[in-house]
């Protein structure tokens, strides 16, 4: 990340408040479809708290690796570690894939010109919008593939899984879920646990290779506004959980597809 880039976001007015109001909204869209919500939270970054784009990826990734700890000791009380266990080779057999990729995004990204990025990052949106609505609308059933097809097929998505996380700052999991689904025939409450799993060692290789740039200057410089907005982010998650079905899917997905939509548009004209 260049001087300037973390100047501008060292000078942005952040407010705390909004901060955490901010998050809590992004943890409870999350909550009510079961995911972490950093999808929402990263347009909010750049256009509402005016951090630069890779500034707001590398603060993305922080919140997100925060927010999917915070989550973990719940669903290892749903689904235990005994039964998680049993598909360790899943793990292995994506993070192979997902390592690699996730170094390979970081490492694109801080090369990045912020123009590039940007439009780099619309895409990505749209991409969510398009898992968001396929995942909570279509009737996910395993491939049938024979066993070399399978490892090949979950090393190739967990490193284009690896990609996009890094570069949005995302842990991932409206893409892994889906994966595991299609390639291992997990159950989605197994495969959600499981995707935690990928995603904590992805986003930890993500974070080293941006911390070889000297890009975490960023975190030191907002520590309290990201400690604010994880705080939020986290109780909106918890708030979001429990309305859980409030809202149908037929309305709740479709509306927050839109969401990204906007966001894809907005970001795509960002200067």
């Amino acid at each position: 990340m260049s001087a300037d880039d973390v100047a501008v976001s060292a000078r942005a007015v952040r407010s705390l408040p909004l901060a955490f109001a901010a998050g809590a909204a992004v943890g409870v869209l999350g909550g009510m479809i079961g995911l972490g919500g950093a999808e929402f939270r990263l347009p909010l970054l750049i256009s509402l708290f005016g951090f630069a784009a890779l500034a707001a990826v590398i603060v993305n990734k922080a919140m997100s690796l925060i927010v999917v700890l915070a989550a973990l000791p719940a669903r290892l009380s749903a689904v235990p570690l005994a039964e998680l266990g049993a598909h360790w080779t899943i793990v292995v057999n994506l993070l192979a894939g997902s390592l690699i990729g996730a170094w390979a995004g970081a490492s694109w990204a801080v090369r990045m010109r912020a123009a590039t990025l940007h439009k780099v990052l619309a895409v990505l949106l749209v991409g969510m919008a398009a898992a968001l609505v396929l995942t909570h609308t279509a009737t996910l059933g395993a491939l049938a593939l024979p066993d070399p097809a399978r490892a090949a097929a979950g090393v190739a998505a967990g490193a284009g899984i690896g990609v996009v996380a890094a570069i949005m700052g995302v842990a991932g999991g409206e893409l892994l879920i889906p994966a595991i689904v299609l390639l291992y025939a997990a159950g989605i409450r197994t495969a959600g646990s499981l995707s935690l799993l990928v995603s904590l060692p992805t986003m930890l290789v993500a974070f080293a290779r941006y911390s070889r740039d000297g890009s975490f200057t960023v975190l030191n410089a907002n520590r309290r506004f990201v400690a604010a907005m994880v705080a939020g982010s986290i109780a909106g998650a918890l708030a979001g959980g429990l309305m859980l079905g409030v809202v149908p899917d037929a309305i709740l997905v479709p509306a927050l597809a839109v969401v990204l939509l906007i966001s894809a548009i907005k970001m795509s004209r960002h200067a």
